[in-house]
C-alpha cells in the first residue's frame, strides 16, 4: 500500500460554516458545525429524547441556478435600524460575501488559470449558502471558500449539553440565527503555507416554553496559518498583520487570541499544534455590538494582505521529493487535528451530514510514516519544534 493516502472531497460541497469552536462545553457553538439542518417542524412542540435526536438529522440543501439578492428572510431585509438584530444579520451577511468575493478574486489571480465551481443553494428551514471550490490549479490543490446565512431550532438535548447553566428543565427547540465565512486554502508548493479563516455570528433566540429568557449573540472566528516550512519574515508578516487589525479595536486582544488559537488548534495525541497560530476567538459578546461587527469585518478584510504576499514569495519555489513528502506529513496532522478533535467536524460527522460538506476542509492528500523523526536541527524539526514550542513571532 503507497504511504500516500488520498483524501478527495467533491468540489460540488455544500457549505455549512464550519465552526471551529471552543472546547468548553458552556457555549452553544460545540454544537454547531452542521447547526443550520435542524429540523423546525414545529418550533413549539416539547421534544422528547428520541424525537430529540432526530430533529439533528439533516435536511438536504436545495441546489439554485443563481445567487439571490439576500439569503435573509423578507422581514429581516426589510429591516432598516441600525440598533435592530435584523440590521446585523443583513451587514453581517454582506461583509461575507463581498469578502468571499475578494478572497476567490485573489486566490484566481494567483493561480492564473484555475476556476472556482460554484454551488448556491437554499435550505426548506430558510437560508442558504454559497460554496466555491478550486482544485487542482497551478498553484492551489485545493481552495474552498463558502459562506451560509441560515435559520434553525436547536433542539433541547443539544441546549442542554451545550449549556454548562442549563438545569434540568426541559426547554423547547431554541431558535437560532447563523451566518459565516469559512475558508481552507492548500498550495501545491511545500514551501507556500496553507491558511484557514472563518467568522461567523450567532444569535439563539427565546424558548417558546421560556418566556422572558433574553436572546443571546456572540461573534466567533479566526485566521491561521499552516506551512511545512518556517519562513520567519513570512510568518512575522502574517502574524503583524493579525496583530494590527485587532490593535484597531482592543490592545488586548491580539495576545489574548493568539494564545486562544494556540491552544485550541491542539493535538494532544501529538502533544503539537497543527500549525504556527495567529488569532482565534468565540463566544465574543462583551463588548458593543456595532464594535465587534466592525472588528470581523476588519479581520476578515485582512485575510488578503495577510496571506497573498506570501504565496507570491513562494509558489513558484523549487523543491524535492523530500520537500514534499514533509508537507504530505504535516498535512496528515492537519487531517488528524480536523477529524479526532475539531467538534464541529465531529459533530457533523455523527449526525449523518453530507460527507463531502464536512470533509471540505481537507487536503487532496496526505501521508503518514511510522514513526518518523525529522533530524535535530534540519527545517522539518524547526517546524516541528516551533509546533510543539509555540513563539512570539512579533
Amino acid at each position: 500500500m503507497s504511504p500516500t493516502t488520498a483524501l478527495s472531497a467533491s468540489s460540488s460541497l455544500t457549505t455549512l460554516f464550519p465552526f471551529s469552536s471552543s472546547t468548553r462545553k458552556s457555549k452553544l457553538t460545540n454544537f454547531t458545525q452542521f447547526p443550520f439542518r435542524f429540523s423546525p417542524k414545529n418550533p413549539t412542540l416539547n421534544l422528547t429524547s428520541s424525537t430529540a435526536r432526530s430533529a439533528v438529522s439533516i435536511e438536504k440543501e436545495v441546489p439554485e441556478t443563481e445567487r439571490p439578492h439576500t439569503f435573509l428572510r423578507e422581514s429581516d431585509d426589510d429591516d432598516k435600524e441600525p440598533t435592530s438584530t435584523s440590521f446585523v444579520r443583513a451587514r453581517f451577511e454582506k461583509m461575507i460575501r463581498e469578502a468571499q468575493d475578494s478572497v476567490c478574486q485573489a486566490i484566481e489571480a494567483v493561480d492564473g488559470g484555475g476556476k472556482f465551481k460554484e454551488d448556491v443553494w437554499s435550505r426548506p428551514g430558510g437560508g442558504g449558502g454559497i460554496s466555491r471550490v478550486l482544485q487542482d490549479g497551478a498553484v492551489w490543490e485545493k481552495a474552498g471558500v463558502n459562506v451560509s446565512v441560515v435559520y434553525g431550532v436547536m433542539p433541547p438535548e443539544a441546549y442542554r449539553a451545550a449549556k454548562a447553566a442549563a438545569t434540568d428543565q426541559k426547554p423547547g427547540p431554541i431558535p437560532f440565527f447563523a451566518a459565516g465565512i469559512s475558508s481552507v486554502l492548500h498550495p501545491k508548493n511545500p514551501f507556500a503555507p496553507t491558511l484557514h479563516f472563518n467568522y461567523r455570528y450567532f444569535e439563539t433566540d427565546a424558548p417558546k416554553d421560556v418566556p422572558g429568557a433574553p436572546r443571546q449573540w456572540w461573534f466567533g472566528g479566526g485566521t491561521d496559518l499552516t506551512p511545512a516550512y518556517i519562513f520567519e519574515e513570512d510568518v512575522k508578516h502574517f502574524h503583524s498583520t493579525q496583530k494590527k487589525a485587532c490593535d484597531k479595536f482592543e490592545p488586548t486582544f491580539y495576545p489574548r487570541f493568539k494564545k486562544w488559537c494556540d491552544d485550541y488548534f491542539y493535538i494532544k495525541h501529538r502533544n503539537e499544534r497543527r500549525g504556527l497560530g495567529g488569532i482565534f476567538f468565540d463566544d465574543l459578546n462583551d463588548y458593543d455590538q456595532e464594535m465587534l461587527l466592525s472588528f470581523a469585518t476588519e479581520c476578515a478584510n485582512s485575510v488578503v494582505p495577510a496571506y497573498i504576499p506570501i504565496i507570491e514569495k513562494r509558489k513558484d519555489t523549487p523543491f524535492t521529493e523530500q520537500n514534499k513528502a514533509w508537507q504530505q506529513l504535516r498535512r496528515g496532522r492537519y487531517v488528524e487535528f480536523n477529524l479526532v478533535y475539531d467538534r464541529g467536524t465531529t459533530f457533523g460527522l455523527k449526525t449523518g451530514g453530507r460527507i463531502e460538506s464536512i470533509l471540505v476542509s481537507l487536503p487532496l492528500s496526505a501521508r503518514w510514516e511510522y514513526d518518523h523523526k525529522p533530524e535535530e536541527g534540519s527545517e522539518e524539526w524547526k517546524l516541528l519544534d516551533a509546533c510543539i514550542n509555540p513563539k512570539d513571532w512579533i
